[in-house]
């Protein structure tokens, strides 16, 4: 007798479905932690610029805690913060790469020959923090967690609250 391997049943994939979901969201209120910690241990609170980053945590916390909520609203709007922290992020490395160039011949290192390296090779000190003091990937993990964020509220990861394909309405046949 041979036997027949059964698909996996709709409970066994829901399941896993939710462990995901809810890694996701564990992933990213760690995300959100650690960043804090990170921004607590450099001070990075001494003008109104660095507190971009600080504003930028307490949205994500509150979309965090939109996902977990139930209903659609909040889903959407925890997007569109996410979507807000992201760009958040990218302002973030963005400007950490500027202020390393602009101290790049301030660098004993570089000081007398900073002019004449080409463009490029400039860049890629400041991107790398060759030069400078500011670490480029750090508002990268703001960004990071955004990314984490949306990826838990994908529709294939968010439980169903629908009766079928449109609320309201029965299945088509």
């Amino acid at each position: 007798m041979t036997k027949v391997l059964e698909p996996h049943d709709a409970d066994t994939v829901s399941g896993g479905v939710t462990i995901v979901r809810r890694g996701l969201l564990a992933l990213t209120a760690i995300g959100i932690l650690a960043a804090a910690f990170e921004l607590a241990t450099e001070r990075h609170w001494n003008s109104l610029e660095q507190q971009i980053p600080w504003a930028a945590l307490a949205v994500l916390a509150v979309a965090t805690v939109l996902v977990v909520l139930p209903g659609e609203r909040g889903v959407t709007a925890a997007r569109v913060l996410a979507l807000v922290v992201l760009a958040a992020s990218g302002y973030g490395v963005i400007t950490h790469i500027v202020v390393n160039y602009d101290a790049g011949g301030l660098d004993q290192r570089y000081a007398g020959v900073w002019d004449s390296l080409p463009m490029l090779q400039r860049w890629w000190y400041a991107l790398t923090k060759t030069v400078g003091p500011a670490p480029t990937l750090a508002p990268g993990v703001l960004g990071q967690t955004a990314l984490l964020l949306l990826l838990s509220t994908l529709d294939g990861l968010r439980p169903r609250t629908r009766t079928g394909p449109l609320r309201g309405r029965a299945p088509a046949r």
